[in-house]
């Protein structure tokens, strides 16, 4: 038998007023699927569906009658709108994580301290700039990224410069290395300084099987000639070839 609610039960749920669902019930928004003897509202599953539609409308900022007209489409469909409405709130909550930013930041600056890193500032130098942020959200998914550029900003500009120019540095040592072998001491003792520098600058979030991620670092150093060119900005397929064996031979001994 299917659960119903009273009016106090179902506002108590949804974490309305009664005063909101009687109004509800006035404007043909949400009716109740039946009344006890005495007149009192009962409400059941489908109904709590509609609300929950309802409220994630409204918290899209659509009328009310706005609402109405939607929820009464003969084309209308929970599974499609739930959807919709999953992306919505995602975009919302990257504009809100954009303004939390640039709140933090202006406090900081009045404060004294030094102001947060852009993301412009965290990818500058990588391909593409911004574009590297968006195919790593694609790669490794939108919290993880976050995440690893929450332990970033705890650094300063030069700090972060610190650490771009560490990965040239290595990046330098590597091509002078790449007559030898990759399990050669002096190739791993290299790749060691890659290996902990990426892991600051994912932050340790991009999964818990950290070496396997580093294996799929190595796999896209050849896949996209971008994250391997010379300084001078050219394909180097040689050195992306080098660098991705050493990579996963590293992870597949590393702590034996």
């Amino acid at each position: 038998m299917e659960s119903t609610y009273t009016v106090k039960q179902l506002a108590k749920l949804a974490g309305v007023s009664v005063r909101t669902l009687h109004h509800y019930d006035r404007l043909d928004l949400l009716k109740p699927s039946d009344r006890t003897t005495a007149g009192y509202r009962l409400y059941g599953e489908s109904e709590l569906l509609r609300l929950q539609q309802i409220m994630f409308y409204k918290e899209l900022d659509l009328s009310l009658e706005r609402i109405a007209e939607i929820l009464d489409d003969p084309g209308f469909e929970v599974l499609q709108a739930l959807k919709d409405h999953q992306h919505a709130l995602e975009e919302r909550r990257r504009r809100l994580s954009v303004l939390l930013e640039t709140i933090n930041k202006t406090i900081s600056k009045l404060q004294g301290g030094p102001v947060m890193l852009t993301n412009e500032e965290l990818y500058e130098g990588f391909p593409k700039g911004n574009t590297y942020r968006d195919e790593a959200i694609t790669k490794w998914g939108r919290e993880t990224v976050e995440n690893g550029e929450q332990e970033l900003r705890k650094l300063d500009k030069s700090q972060l410069n610190k650490m771009k120019g560490e990965f040239d540095r290595i990046s330098t040592d590597l091509r002078a290395l790449m007559h030898l072998d990759v399990a050669d001491r002096r190739v791993q003792t290299v790749i060691h300084r890659h290996y902990e520098l990426i892991l600051k600058f994912w932050g340790n979030t991009v999964c818990e099987n950290v070496p396997e991620a580093y294996k799929g670092l190595a796999k896209l150093y050849v896949d996209d000639g971008r994250y391997t060119q010379t300084p001078e900005g050219q394909a180097d397929p040689a050195y992306a070839a080098f660098i991705s064996k050493a990579m996963i031979w590293y992870a597949d001994h590393l702590g034996k």
